[in-house]
C-alpha cells in the first residue's frame, strides 16, 4: 500500500522559484542558473529578445447547435441474441437509463443495416451494424480563440483559455481545442493536394486550466512527444530517480518566436556533454519539466512543499470511469509547490508548481489534500475529496435526448479555479533542441513584482 509523503521546506522567499521576464533588445550576457525539474540546467546565455508585435491568434465562432454524432456498433456472437433494448441498456448504461434507450429506439435514432428500428424488442444476430444517432444539441457556452506560443513543421503549442475542453467528453462533442485545430487545419490545406493531418493534443488540461498545451502536427512527433509525459509518470516513485539532482551543462540562443509577443520560447542548441542524442544520463531522466501557476486558498506558512500522495479514483455520480481523488491505494503522484507570495488579507498564496507525474486534476487534488484548496474550486476540499460525495446516489431523471440530466453536484468540468500551465520546457521531438516555452500570465496570477513591470512597460 502507497503512502502520501509531505515535505516542507524553509527558504529564502526570493528563490522562490523562476520568474520569467521578457522585454525587447537584448535581456542577459551572463550565466544563468535555474533548476527545473529533477535537472539542474547551468547555461550561459548568448542573448535573449522579445518582440512586441500582436500575438498570432485562430478560432471561428461555435455553431449554436453541433451536428450531433454517429455511434457504430458491430454485433459479435458474444451479443448475438440479445434484444436491441438489452443491448443498449447494458452496454451504455453509463450514457442513458433503460427508460432514456427505450425514448431514443422509439423517436427512430437507431439503424440496423441502415433501416430504423423501432422496435425495443428486435433481436439481434452476429454481423449486424447498428448505429445510434445523438441529435443535435446546445453546447455550453466555451471561449473559441487560442494563442499560438509556438508553431513549426512538428508540433504547435497553444495557450489554451479557461472554460474550453481539450477533447471531445460529455457535453462537449464539438466545442474543444481539437475541433479549432481541425478547422484551423483544413483552412491552411483547403488549396493544396496534399491533405495532411490535422494537429491532435499530446497531453491534456483541465478544462478551467488555463496556459500551455502542446499538440502533434505529424505521426512521429505525436508519439515522441507522448512518451516524453508517459515517461515522466512513469518514473515517479522509483527511487533510482530521485538520488540527487542531475547536471546538464550548454549553451544556448534564446529568441522569442516571430509575432508572438507576451511569449518566451526558446531554443537551446546542445554542446558537448549535454547533447542529448547520445546515450547520457539525460536519456534516462524525465524530458519535460511543467511548472504551473495557481491561487491556493489560505496562507501557506512553508516556502516550498513537495507532496507524495497517490491519486485513484472512486465511483461518483455524474462521472462515468470515476473520479479522481487523493487515495492511498492509488498511483504514485509527485508535486513540488513553491511559495511566491501570501495575501494575508485576501487569505490566500500564490503559488508556482512543479509536477512529475501526469495524473489528472494533480495539483487540485494535492493542494487541498495539504488543507490549501485552489481559490475557486467547486470540487474539490482540504483531504483531497470532493465536496459532495455519495457513491450510490444516482439520478435516474432523463434529460430531453433521453440521457442523464446534469448532475447537480460538481463534476471536474467545473471551472472557477485559477490555475495555469505556465512554464514547460523539454527536447524537441524531431530536432532534439531543447524548447522552453512561457505562456503569459493572466493578472491574478502575477506577483506584485511581475504586475508593476508590466504597468511601467
Amino acid at each position: 500500500m502507497e503512502r502520501s509523503t509531505v515535505i516542507v521546506r524553509k527558504k529564502n522567499l526570493n528563490q522562490a522559484g523562476p520568474i520569467t521576464k521578457s522585454g525587447s533588445g537584448p535581456a542577459h550576457n551572463s550565466t544563468s542558473k535555474f533548476v527545473l525539474g529533477s535537472n539542474c540546467i547551468t547555461s550561459s546565455l548568448v542573448t535573449s529578445y522579445s518582440t512586441e508585435a500582436i500575438m498570432q491568434s485562430f478560432g471561428e465562432p461555435w455553431p449554436e447547435f453541433n451536428d450531433g454524432l454517429h455511434y457504430r456498433d458491430l454485433i459479435r456472437s458474444s451479443d448475438s441474441g440479445l434484444t436491441l433494448i438489452e443491448f443498449y441498456s447494458k452496454k451504455y448504461k453509463n450514457s442513458a437509463p433503460f427508460l432514456g434507450w427505450l425514448q431514443r429506439i422509439h423517436n427512430k435514432q437507431i439503424t440496423i443495416d441502415g433501416n430504423a428500428v423501432t422496435d425495443p424488442d428486435t433481436i439481434l444476430r452476429e454481423g449486424m451494424e447498428l448505429i445510434y444517432y445523438r441529435l443535435p444539441w446546445q453546447e455550453p457556452d466555451a471561449p473559441h480563440l487560442l494563442e499560438i506560443l509556438c508553431e513549426d513543421d512538428d508540433l504547435i503549442a497553444v495557450n489554451k483559455p479557461s472554460g474550453l475542453q481539450v477533447l471531445p467528453g460529455g457535453l462537449f462533442q464539438q466545442r474543444t481545442v481539437l475541433t479549432q485545430l481541425q478547422w484551423r487545419s483544413r483552412k491552411l490545406t483547403s488549396s493544396s493536394a496534399c491533405q495532411e493531418p490535422h494537429p491532435v493534443p499530446v497531453h491534456r488540461l483541465g478544462r478551467g486550466t488555463s496556459g500551455i498545451l502542446l499538440c502533434a502536427k505529424t505521426k512521429l512527433a505525436k508519439s515522441r512527444l507522448a512518451a516524453y509525459f508517459a515517461d515522466g509518470t512513469s518514473v515517479v516513485g522509483v527511487s533510482s530517480c530521485r538520488r540527487g539532482m542531475h547536471h546538464l551543462h550548454f549553451r544556448h540562443v534564446s529568441r522569442a518566436c516571430p509575432a508572438h509577443a507576451g511569449v518566451l520560447c526558446v531554443r537551446h542548441r546542445h554542446t558537448g556533454s549535454g547533447n542529448i542524442d547520445s546515450n547520457s544520463e539525460l536519456n534516462t531522466m524525465r524530458k519535460i519539466t511543467k511548472i504551473y501557476r495557481a491561487l491556493a486558498r489560505g496562507v501557506i506558512n512553508e516556502d516550498e512543499v513537495t507532496v507524495e500522495q497517490p491519486i485513484g479514483q472512486v465511483r461518483y455520480p455524474g462521472v462515468a470511469k470515476g473520479l479522481y481523488v487523493a487515495s492511498p491505494s492509488g498511483k504514485p503522484s509527485f508535486s513540488r509547490v513553491d511559495v511566491l507570495e501570501r495575501n494575508m488579507h485576501s487569505n490566500c498564496t500564490l503559488i508556482q508548481v512543479e509536477i512529475q507525474s501526469g495524473r489528472p486534476h494533480q495539483i487540485r487534488i494535492h493542494l487541498s489534500f495539504i488543507g490549501h484548496p485552489l481559490i475557486g474550486d467547486p470540487l474539490y476540499v482540504a483531504g483531497g475529496q470532493p465536496k459532495c460525495f455519495d457513491p450510490h446516489v444516482t439520478d435516474e431523471s432523463l434529460a430531453h435526448d433521453g440521457g442523464y440530466q446534469r448532475p447537480g453536484n460538481p463534476v471536474p468540468g467545473d471551472c472557477g479555479y485559477h490555475l495555469h500551465a505556465h512554464r514547460s520546457v523539454f527536447p524537441h521531438p524531431i530536432t532534439n533542441e531543447v524548447i522552453d516555452i512561457t505562456a503569459s500570465l493572466p493578472s491574478i496570477l502575477r506577483t506584485q513584482e511581475e504586475s508593476k513591470a508590466i504597468t511601467q512597460g
